[in-house]
């Protein structure tokens, strides 16, 4: 895939890895349907996707390279870490405080499901700023 683009809600079949591992923005989605949301995400040292809650659907996170922190909890200030490294999965459930930290001094490339969609059909968010940015705007 020279080319990471949206393509839901069109079936599709692609090398999940291979987009995962290109992917240079931090975040990009790859296919957006009516009920399902594939992203890749290559996450900088040091940074995160942010504390958040997605409280009408579960998510999948798949470690394609890096090593991160995983944070999950009832809340906010009741969270537990686990280290996830490459290839290990972290489900979040609805209603889960979660957070994932680039623990290594590479960038930490990782593909999420979403069920349902959690952005808008063809976002790119080429860094984490641009990201909390069109968070800041919902």
């Amino acid at each position: 895939m020279s080319f990471i683009k949206d393509e839901g809600p069109d079936p599709f079949v692609a090398n999940i890895e291979a987009a995962t591992l290109e992917n240079q923005n931090y975040r990009t989605t790859v296919w957006t349907g009516k009920n399902l949301q594939v992203t890749v995400m290559a996450i900088q040292p040091g940074h995160d996707i942010g504390l958040e809650v997605h409280e009408d659907h579960d998510q999948f996170l798949r470690i394609e390279e890096g090593s991160a922190q995983v944070f999950m909890g009832p809340n906010e200030h009741e969270l537990e870490s686990w280290t996830a490294n490459n290839d290990d999965a972290v489900i979040v459930p609805a209603g889960t405080w979660h957070n994932l930290v680039n623990a290594g001094d590479t960038p930490l490339k990782v593909y999420s499901i979403y069920g349902p969609p959690e952005h808008p059909h063809g976002t790119v968010h080429h860094t984490k700023e641009e990201a909390d940015a069109a968070e800041a705007e919902k």
